[in-house]
């Protein structure tokens, strides 16, 4: 379903509140064609886990009546796991894969080409580093942040592998390369935003 998220201001900016205005630009395109075919009720992929983290993006569910059945199921992301497996489901253990803009530093304009730079160095080093779940973070500058697994750090060290990173992320227009000794996390922004923040987006007006 094509959408056109970039083309909202508010979504560029980054301010915090990026995945709300996301989120109410998809279902609004999914609301016109759920009326369209006849549906009545649309759904997401939400889960009990994802409660405990900020996500502005529930409140554009709640504003557009969205259900969430695994929530409403109880259902956490270790009980999908565990039901995908048993349905013999080959994706059941795939790394979580947040959007590509959660990777963009609050403040710094997400635009088309600074997700498509973070795409390509994360799909790079998982190739040559063999690591299935790490991030590639954009700080103001144009800096990369790369976040390892902790166990996945030495590899880094390597001056051959290190110097395949600097040559490829240089090519792909990162004007510094760092390596985040804390090692990945998910969520990673999230901890700069103030709680004042946090207070104000999460009480956002309805729309």
């Amino acid at each position: 379903l094509p959408t056109e998220e970039f083309e909202n201001s508010d979504y560029r900016a980054n301010d915090g509140r990026r995945c709300y205005f996301c989120k109410q630009t998809l279902y609004s395109s999914i609301a016109l064609h759920r009326d369209r075919l006849g549906f009545r009720t649309i759904v997401n992929g939400t889960n009990c886990d994802d409660l405990g983290d900020y996500r502005p993006g529930l409140i554009a569910a709640e504003e557009h009546e969205v259900r969430s059945p695994l929530v409403e199921a109880g259902f956490h992301k270790q009980d999908v796991r565990q039901l995908a497996r048993e349905w013999n489901i080959p994706i059941w253990d795939k790394p979580a894969s947040p959007c590509l803009s959660s990777r963009v530093a609050y403040g710094v304009e997400v635009t088309p080409q600074r997700v498509e730079r973070i795409d390509a160095g994360e799909r790079f080093l998982r190739e040559l580093l063999k690591v299935k779940e790490l991030r590639v973070r954009l700080e103001a500058g144009e800096l990369a942040r790369i976040e390892l697994p902790i166990e996945h750090l030495i590899q880094l060290t390597d001056p051959q592998v290190r110097q395949q990173v600097v040559d490829y992320f240089l090519q792909l227009g990162f004007n510094c390369i760092t390596l985040d000794l804390a090692g990945f996390r998910s969520g990673g922004f999230n901890s700069r935003l103030e709680q004042n923040d946090l207070v104000r987006l999460t009480t956002m007006p309805r729309q």
